[in-house]
């Protein structure tokens, strides 16, 4: 297919997705392209795998950021999804819309259609989650949402920690009450992850008006006299035009979808200018507002061996592999951050701005892969940490081209900690952490802190201590915000389509204009079906 209604440029999170979802109309065309490939097989099925795949080259855009003054200028590894599914392919599968109020704030910027009432439905059309409260969640959609139990006390033994810290307790991070500690929901069915590659796409395969072309890499939009008339993509050593009778809709993700515009002439006219690229549309926002949750890590040794640091034996995580596979049961079949919490810096404020979660081991690296240049992690025999990150950051980072090579990898500079309070509040974090760990239900299972390590008391030693170890969360989003007039950093207006470009829209987590309080897989699968919506209804 060289021509198609519509040009779908990534299939991750949320190009899987709107391409299912388009494609259910059978009289238009959908050509969904894809940069890597078939994500299949036990390492990408087995749950707790994840922790190979955030660390290997397999299935990964591997990015580097820039030196990160803030943070020792140190260089933080953003793995991203390159495969079908994208980063639903390789992250860890927790199923977070982050708080309604995130939403009723959009639509308070002036984007009319993404408050919380209207956005709901759009979470709810995707989910199966017909053991979950009715009220709050969805059953019947394709994206199987579970809560799935490691046999492990250390889960309990945390939930009390909270509690008896004062901390509160909810049964539902995605109900009405998600203030407190609780289970997480997982994109897992029957042991395996649910992508939304298996969830959407796999239904949708053999419709006749769907294509799939995967390790396509797309080199720029195609511009004439004002409209996206296709894309141009690398096949063979040579340049391919392929032709978009609708729209060509950019679906690449925070990083690749700025990038993909500024390749292709839209974007800050001085940058483009730089770099000897013909400016189609002057827009400054494009790869501006990034935004990210950064985390830091307070870890325990413990003298109990009931952990999952015991699948570091290449034996037992391989038999743990093999069941998980074979019978979708076992400690791999699930990600061993299974509880976590939704807590307040200071008890004075309305909405809960620290997220924390819960593992009953130091690693999820437990099976060693170096073939697949996986960064090993040192052997500190057993323990349990958690980590925790602020939940609406204020630092803003850049995406920028690094030159007008298609191949290159862009400039990521996320500028962690620019912003004052972030950095204060991620030492309110840590405070928060060793106060549910002091308490009186650890105190059987607490052995020395590893990290920050007890010496470490002051607000000086603990900004030296975050600075030397905070790390991404893998949240990147923001580069590609939506707006309205007057807005000049506004790439997107709030039906997703670019200023000043016809045919073109932008569909993914690039889109928000603020971060979602919490993970964005879930956040980004409804900017999917929203977007579907929206266009099926003109």
């Amino acid at each position: 297919m060289s021509e198609a209604d519509y040009i779908i440029i990534g299939a991750g999170a949320a190009g899987a997705v709107l391409a299912a979802r388009l494609s259910e109309d059978p009289s238009v065309s959908v050509l969904l392209l894809e940069a890597g490939g078939k994500a299949r097989g036990p390492l990408f099925s087995v749950p707790l795998m994840t922790g190979v795949l955030l660390r290997s080259t397999i299935a990964n855009w591997n990015y580097v950021t820039e030196p990160e003054p803030n943070l020792d200028n140190r260089r933080l590894r953003w793995p991203r999804g390159k495969a079908i599914g994208g980063s639903t392919a390789i992250n860890g599968m927790v199923y977070m819309r982050g708080l309604p109020s995130d939403f009723d704030a959009w639509a308070q910027a002036g984007l009319p259609g993404w408050d919380w009432a209207s956005v709901a439905p759009s979470f709810r059309r995707s989910e199966h989650s017909p053991d979950l409260d009715p009220a709050w969640h969805g059953a019947g959609g394709p994206l199987a949402v579970s809560r799935r139990r490691l046999a492990n006390p250390l889960f309990d033994v945390f939930l009390n920690g909270a509690a008896a810290s004062g901390h509160g307790r909810t049964e539902d991070f995605n109900g009405s009450n998600p203030l407190g500690a609780g289970p997480y929901d997982f994109t897992i069915r029957e042991g395996r992850r649910v992508s939304t590659a298996r969830a959407f796409l796999d239904p949708a395969r053999t419709r006749p008006n769907l294509i799939i072309r995967t390790r396509v890499q797309v080199r720029r939009i195609a511009v004439k006299a004002g409209r996206a008339t296709g894309v141009v993509v690398a096949q063979k050593g040579r340049e391919i035009m392929l032709r978009a009778g609708r729209e060509v809709i950019l679906c690449a993700g925070t990083v690749n979808s700025p990038q993909l515009l500024m390749l292709s002439g839209i974007g800050p006219a001085a940058h483009l200018q730089a770099h000897d690229i013909a400016v189609h549309t002057d827009l400054p926002g494009v790869g501006q507002n990034l935004q990210d949750h950064l985390l830091i890590r307070v870890m325990h040794a413990t003298d109990t061996t009931d952990t999952i640091d015991r699948l570091r034996r290449v034996d037992r995580a391989v038999l743990a592999g093999l069941q998980a596979w074979v019978s979708g049961s076992g400690p791999a079949a699930s990600f061993p951050i299974e509880v976590g919490g939704l807590f307040k810096s200071d008890p004075s404020l309305d909405l809960p701005d620290l997220q924390a979660s819960f593992m009953p081991g130091l690693s999820t690296a437990t099976l060693r892969l170096p073939f697949a240049g996986m960064a090993r992690t040192p052997d500190l025999g057993h323990g349990f940490f958690a980590n925790i990150f602020q939940m609406r950051p204020s630092s803003r980072g850049t995406i920028t081209l690094a030159s007008a090579d298609p191949a290159a990898a862009p400039v990521i500079r996320p500028h962690y900690l620019s912003a004052m309070p972030d950095r204060m509040i991620l030492r309110r974090g840590i405070r928060l952490l060793r106060e549910i760990f002091a308490s009186a239900p650890f105190d059987s299972w607490r052995g020395p802190e590893l990290a920050p390590g007890a010496k470490l008391t002051t607000d000086a030693e603990l900004d030296a201590f975050i600075a030397a170890s905070a790390d991404t969360v893998y949240h990147p989003v923001g580069t590609c915000r939506m707006g309205v007039a007057p807005d000049e950093g506004a790439v997107v207006d709030a039906r997703l389509r670019v200023q000043g470009v016809e045919g073109l829209r932008i569909v993914d987590a690039s889109v928000m204009p603020r971060i979602t309080s919490s993970n964005t897989a879930a956040p980004t699968i409804m900017i999917a079906e929203h977007a579907a919506m929206m266009m099926r209804t003109g």
